[in-house]
């Protein structure tokens, strides 16, 4: 059987989707958990990495089961085994093909930042504290230049191991929810960190440390000493991963 997990999680306490020897991954907890239900190892096969820190409301995983399984009784199993910060939202048998990461044509990250003067507690592991006013419209302005396809080098992580830096944007979006202000990011695939990196960036436009139009600019010029700081970790959701074909942009 090629079965596919679609989960939920709650990344503070972790370093990271993938296994890593310096940390609990929620890769290795699930992992853990079919092990015990299931009575054999399982790897599991994840849509895409999530640094340390970072949460998840859709992320994708398949495996390989050389056998059958009730698969509303192992969602259940799942659920009961695993720590309260991971869910396991479906179960679902997939083709024998099926590849969650080869396949995923559309990755939906979402990034939130609290923009208050004062420090929240309940929403303190969900996002970024900036106190100071963000001039929204410009940051809006700046993002009109990510929809289509580009060279993301300048908002690149060093050590990214991706081949190339060409991403497809096909949507994104910023807007404001009382203290909250939401960016939303649709492409084909990330760099990595280059969510955090763009976002890092929209924020000092946003305090009128550089201007809208210098966005532009620095995704042309292709060089990561450019760009603003790194965005933290607990704002960052991966929302939803799609299979279907992607709609173009």
């Amino acid at each position: 059987m090629n079965i596919k997990l679609t989960i939920e999680y709650d990344g503070t306490d972790y370093c990271g989707w993938q296994v890593q020897p310096n940390g609990r991954s929620v890769q290795q907890t699930i992992e853990a958990a079919l092990e015990q239900i299931l009575g054999a190892k399982i790897r599991l096969n994840g849509s895409g990495r999530t640094d340390a820190g970072v949460h998840a409301l859709g992320q994708v995983a398949n495996f390989i089961y050389d056998g059958e399984a009730d698969l509303w009784r192992l969602q259940r199993g799942l659920n009961g085994v695993t720590p309260r910060d991971i869910a396991v939202r479906r179960v679902e048998r997939a083709p024998d093909h099926f590849d969650a990461r080869r396949d995923a044509r559309l990755r939906h990250y979402r990034y939130r930042i609290w923009n208050d003067p004062w420090p929240t507690a309940v929403e303190r592991r969900y996002s970024w504290h900036v106190h100071e006013p963000l001039d929204l419209a410009a940051m809006q302005r700046a993002i009109g230049c990510l929809e289509g396809g580009h060279d993301f080098a300048s908002f690149q992580a060093a050590g990214c191991e991706a081949a190339h830096s060409v991403r497809r944007v096909y949507q994104s979006s910023l807007r404001r929810e009382r203290e909250l202000v939401v960016f939303d990011i649709e492409a084909n695939a990330f760099l990595r960190h280059m969510v955090r990196n763009i976002v890092g960036t929209l924020v000092q436009i946003g305090r009128d440390e550089r201007s809208a139009a210098s966005f532009a600019e620095l995704l042309a010029a292709k060089d990561r000493t450019l760009a603003g700081p790194t965005a933290p970790p607990e704002g960052l959701f991966l929302m939803e991963v799609r299979y279907e074909e992607a709609r173009q942009g």
